[in-house]
């Protein structure tokens, strides 16, 4: 019995999930998502595909960011037919998700053509967002399902966002073999989601995310408290408070906690404006998918109108979202995407960065090379739309808003999973992060620690 892993993406970086494995007669991708960073650079990396999709038998995916799911369009464009294995909630995030990622690409290159500026042609188009709803099977979490005859697996709440998944995958051949992938770790006492439930026992080789791995957050409720104090503190200079957020997961958990704010009378009365397309449809597969809320949440328990109150509204049209660039006075906007690569948020700060008076607001991780991360470490003027925009906005961090668990609940996480664990490979992380990861898994007493390059290939067995 031969088993093969091939990492082809959040190898030695963070965005671009997919690794392949070849196991019981079957090659099947865990993840296929997209590069995030500069813009040439991460176009190359994901127009060279590194699997032959007509020779992929399955894609289990783990959650429904785009930097996990990105590519699944792709995929079925040149030739992939097998079923995309996920949750429930994974699957239904993914039919808005992957349908705006293909709307944000042919947009991005109109306007840019608009402009005279340099073109990339989307990697894919609509209809190839949508064939994949075609393909996709949704699981719930503890249900076993067998790819192969010898070959099965099993999802387990990741904790991460909403439907997000570990997998528990065993291949029965021979001796047998236990792989687990974590997906994305998310945090314990996170707003709205339940906190994450690895498997438990031994595991063979463990694919294991590092995203914060060298580093820890600050308490969920101390976030929320300041999450508070920078609006008033906002709000009393009349300037607007932009914050940078994922459509899915982030948007809902900064909705939710402005909203705990709101009702214990913590933040003044401004307008809350959610300003994305996405974001609007991915709340509403919030509403459908009550029974992963995590019922320990005392607003869960106290109304079933989490996500609706007076403060907020939700901005889909395209000359709505133009005239929160006019509004007069203190507003918090929440728009995609969540590094500044895309969507609406380019346009507020296109307009508002100018501006001391305004805050822009970060609540989730910013890749290395992305226009959000520039910002974040101080940079004085950024391009935007191929323009020099001056940066005179305070900018701001909270932490605590991270879906990704840190050091501290990784090292939690690996020990739920108990073990032994034999094999573990690193990856979801910049380097620093990465060695950080591997370290503490020999400290748990983990036996051999990888941190695989992207394009390496190991035999398990």
């Amino acid at each position: 019995m031969t088993i093969r892993l091939t990492f082809h993406g959040a190898a030695g970086q963070v965005t671009g999930s997919m690794h392949l494995l070849e196991a019981s007669g079957a090659r099947v991708l865990l993840d296929a998502g997209l590069f995030q960073g500069r813009r040439a650079e991460a176009q190359a990396l994901n127009a060279n595909l590194p699997v032959d999709p007509r020779r992929i038998d399955a894609v289990v995916l783990s959650h429904a960011h785009i930097d996990h799911s990105g590519r699944l369009p792709l995929l079925v464009r040149y030739g992939f037919h097998g079923p995309i294995l996920a949750t429930p909630a994974t699957r239904d995030l993914s039919a808005v998700m992957l349908a705006d990622a293909a709307h944000i690409q042919e947009k991005d290159a109109e306007f840019l053509q608009r402009h005279g500026k340099p073109v990339s042609e989307p990697l894919y188009s609509l209809p190839d967002a949508v064939a994949v709803q075609d393909l996709m099977m949704g699981l719930p979490y503890r249900r076993v399902h067998y790819l192969r005859k010898h070959l099965a697996f099993e999802f387990t709440d990741a904790g991460h966002i909403l439907g997000s998944a570990s997998v528990d995958l065993r291949i029965s051949e021979g001796t047998g073999h236990r792989l687990v992938f974590s997906g994305d770790i998310g945090r314990t006492a996170l707003p709205i989601i339940r906190d994450p439930d690895p498997p438990a026992g031994l595991v063979d080789t463990m694919i294991i995310e590092s995203t914060y791995a060298n580093r820890t957050h600050e308490s969920v409720h101390d976030a929320e408290e300041r999450l508070g104090d920078l609006v008033r503190s906002t709000a009393g200079k009349g300037g607007k408070i932009l914050i940078p957020a994922f459509a899915v997961g982030r948007t809902q958990e900064l909705v939710y906690s402005l909203h705990q704010l709101f009702r214990a009378g913590k933040i003044p009365g401004l307008p809350i404006y959610v300003d994305s397309p996405l974001a609007v449809d991915s709340t509403a597969v919030f509403r459908l998918h009550p029974e992963l809320f995590d019922r320990d949440e005392r607003m869960i328990e106290r109304t079933t109108m989490l996500f609706d109150f007076p403060l907020v509204k939700y901005v889909r049209d395209v000359a709505e979202s133009k005239r929160l660039n006019t509004i007069n006075g203190p507003a918090v906007i929440i728009a995609a995407s969540g590094m500044c690569e895309a969507g609406r948020i380019l346009h507020h700060l296109r307009n508002s960065l100018g501006d001391h008076r305004t805050m822009v607001l970060f609540v989730g991780f910013q890749a290395e090379h992305t226009l959000g991360r520039r910002i974040q470490e101080g940079s004085t003027s950024v391009r935007i739309f191929g323009e020099d925009v001056t940066v005179r906005a305070s900018v701001e961090t909270i932490g605590g808003y991270s879906a990704h668990a840190d050091r501290d609940e990784l090292r939690a996480w690996v020990r739920r999973v108990g073990g032994p664990i034999r094999r573990a490979f690193v990856v979801h992380g910049e380097p620093d992060a990465a060695q950080a990861m591997a370290k503490l898994l020999k400290e748990e007493g983990v036996r051999q620690v990888d941190v695989p390059a992207m394009g390496q290939s190991y035999e398990l067995a």
